[in-house]
């Protein structure tokens, strides 16, 4: 039975598209990362300096800190937040929360998995944030900057204030289950498909936590 049998199907909206400001701006973010992590397969992510990754990436270290505040950062900025942000406030007002989050993650992770470069980087940067002590700690500075972004827009759409118990525990609750889904992914060779275990997960959610026998 799929995990939401009364709702629609994802949507398939189109976001909003990025002004040419922007356009450059996200192509600049992704030759670093890019170069970043050419570099880090080569060499090891603490063996590689950020004026190594400019120079890569045909940059100035200036620049690159521009962009990231700080190494750990290019591995985990990404241009998602801004993406899910928009698509999950187009949703309908009266649709539950959790379904709300399942058409952002088919819309946004789903266009990523479809594409290979876009299926690969994210694959490199869950293998660093398992591996790299220091990506893992910044990592939960990153999901919960998420969390409050995305709890915020549920907040509004639930007529709730942002910092609601209620509201916290909603999206602690959801990124740290998607983040565990993630690491499982990882560790079971990424045979499944990776939208699907997400659908998988947030069921789970939907339906209290309830751990049956399989």
């Amino acid at each position: 039975m799929p995990p939401y049998p009364c709702d629609d199907a994802p949507s398939t909206a189109p976001p909003r598209p990025p002004s040419l400001r922007e356009r450059k701006k996200a192509a600049t973010r992704q030759a670093i990362r890019r170069a970043a992590y050419r570099l880090f397969a080569e060499q090891g992510y603490d063996a590689t300096p950020v004026d190594r990754i400019a120079a890569e990436a045909d940059v100035s270290p200036s620049t690159v800190f521009r962009y990231f505040p700080t190494k750990e950062d290019i591995v985990l900025t990404d241009d998602y937040d801004a993406e899910m942000a928009e698509v999950l406030r187009a949703r309908p007002l009266d649709e539950r929360p959790l379904a709300s989050v399942r058409h952002v993650m088919h819309a946004v992770l789903g266009r990523a998995m479809r594409d290979p470069d876009g299926r690969e980087e994210l694959i490199r940067r869950e293998e660093l944030v398992r591996d790299v002590p220091a990506i893992r700690a910044r990592a939960h500075e990153s999901m919960s900057a998420t969390g409050r972004l995305l709890g915020g827009i549920i907040a509004e759409r639930t007529g709730r204030r942002a910092d609601d118990l209620e509201v916290r525990v909603f999206a602690a609750a959801v990124f740290a289950a998607l983040h565990e889904a993630t690491m499982y992914w990882l560790e079971h060779d990424r045979d499944e498909d990776f939208v699907l275990l997400l659908d998988r997960t947030l069921a789970m959610l939907r339906h209290g936590l309830d751990l049956r026998t399989p």
